[in-house]
């Protein structure tokens, strides 16, 4: 029995170390940004960084507004490509695939979650770009599009994974019971196991956003880095995180601030995000 004791005793700190070293992580992550972005944010004006339209280091002037718009255009694209197809695929793994497609299928969901981001931006440099090219009314091809559409292939992993798996852990019953009140499979599908997966789906929703905006080589390669306002889907467009990357090399004193600064409202952009996906999240489940 004592060594039972020191046996949990030892599992119990080890836990309790582990969960204090990552919220200590997260702690020192906010302590950091905070510490050096928000000087800049307030030398700089906090109305003229979020809401100024010109981005120009050379001349102390860094609005970041294009890029916060632009932002929220290539998250908005991702999702509009990535989570039908995501959830629509997990359905299909979940319910109607055989188990030799979904044997061939798993895999390569896994293997596109493998892939680097680089291969997946070089993949949309010489593939998508060249079609957006070909086909756009203008445009050189790398554009908000271009993004949209690798970043909808690069979250389709982790919605197609977490969905999948939220779908699986509902009862058999309750497939069972809409069966036996005269459904088919579809509908049964559909209308029973899908609602009652709901909150796990908006959680691969979640993660989908998280990955798509805090993606940053894939649209460094073929967004076009423009700091203007996208007038098109066809027009190149610069995230927050490309902003980061392409400048912070280089950057010193009140330019690496603001640098700084634009990831403070990238993590508080991510944080309201998912603070609100989690009250829809709520609401669903309580309904």
């Amino acid at each position: 029995m004592a060594k039972l004791h020191i046996k949990e005793g030892v599992a119990k700190a080890f836990f309790m170390v582990a969960a204090g070293v990552s919220i200590l992580a997260v702690a020192l992550i906010c302590i950091f940004l905070f510490a050096n972005g928000v000087p800049a944010i307030a030398q700089i004006g906090l109305p003229d960084f979020l809401f100024g339209t010109t981005w120009r280091p050379s001349n102390d002037i860094y609005g970041i507004f294009p890029m916060i718009i632009g932002s929220i255009y290539v998250t908005a694209g991702a999702m509009i490509v990535g989570v039908p197809t995501g959830i629509l695929c997990a359905i299909f793994l979940s319910r109607f695939a055989s188990g030799r497609i979904a044997r061939v299928l798993k895999p390569g969901v896994e293997l596109l979650a493998g892939i680097p981001s680089v291969v997946y931006g070089f993949f949309g440099l010489v593939i998508v770009v060249p079609f957006i090219r070909a086909t756009a009314p203008d445009g050189n091809g790398l554009s908000l599009l271009a993004a949209a559409i690798i970043l909808g292939i690069m979250i389709l992993p982790t919605i197609i994974t977490v969905a999948q798996s939220a779908l699986d852990a509902v009862p058999q019953k309750y497939y069972e019971g809409a069966l036996a009140l005269g459904a088919d499979h579809e509908r049964a599908t559909f209308r029973v196991l899908v609602p009652a997966a709901a909150s796990g789906i908006v959680a691969a929703i979640v993660l989908g956003v998280g990955r798509a905006i805090g993606e940053t080589m894939a649209v460094i390669m073929i967004a076009g880095n423009q700091p203007v306002i996208p007038e098109s889907i066809f027009s190149g467009v610069r995230t927050m995180t490309a902003n980061i990357v392409l400048e912070m090399g280089y950057a010193a004193d009140l330019h690496r601030g603001a640098l700084v600064a634009t990831g403070v409202v990238l993590f508080a952009f991510i944080l309201l995000i998912t603070m609100l996906l989690n009250v829809i999240k709520r609401r669903g489940e309580v309904k």
